[in-house]
């Protein structure tokens, strides 16, 4: 008999694609709930991702474009959609954005995922080797602590 109690939510439920205006309120409250910095975030909508599901966001990512390289940013994940797969789609599709753009590298900041990001290629890196227009970003500038891991991912060909 087949298990009709079965409360995962297929992660094909979920739809990616750009943000828009009328998401920055769930963007916002979803960044909130997980401890994220919501500094430069309204004039960065239009370099978000969300992952949308039954009209409902449940996950964001954000690259934001300095000169050659890129600032990933705002990575955040419903708690009800963290372990199916979503983050990694939000991530990869984000980086070959990147590398479309033909970035050079893509630096991050976290306080919780240095062991999360290696999977995707970032290595942990030293603030004084960032490009200066990366460390120019508010993320940098303070909207994140200085105790934040520094990682780096090179993405040109």
């Amino acid at each position: 008999m087949a298990n009709t109690m079965n409360t995962e939510t297929p992660i094909a439920d979920a739809a990616i694609r750009p943000a828009r205006a009328t998401d920055y309120s769930a963007i916002e409250r979803l960044l909130t709930a997980s401890g994220l910095p919501l500094d430069g975030i309204r004039e960065a909508l239009c370099s978000l991702l969300v992952a949308e599901s039954r009209a409902e966001i449940v996950g964001v990512v954000g690259l934001e474009q300095c000169g050659s390289y890129g600032l990933l940013r705002s990575t955040a994940v419903a708690p009800e959609w963290r372990g199916k797969g979503l983050g990694r789609r939000l991530v990869e599709q984000m980086v070959a954005q990147a590398e479309a753009k033909g970035l050079h590298a893509l630096y991050l900041l976290t306080t919780t995922a240095e062991r999360y990001f290696p999977s995707f290629g970032f290595n942990v890196t030293t603030r004084d080797v960032v490009p200066p227009e990366v460390q120019a970003t508010s993320e940098f500038q303070g909207a994140c602590p200085a105790s934040a891991t520094v990682m780096c991912l090179p993405v040109s060909r």
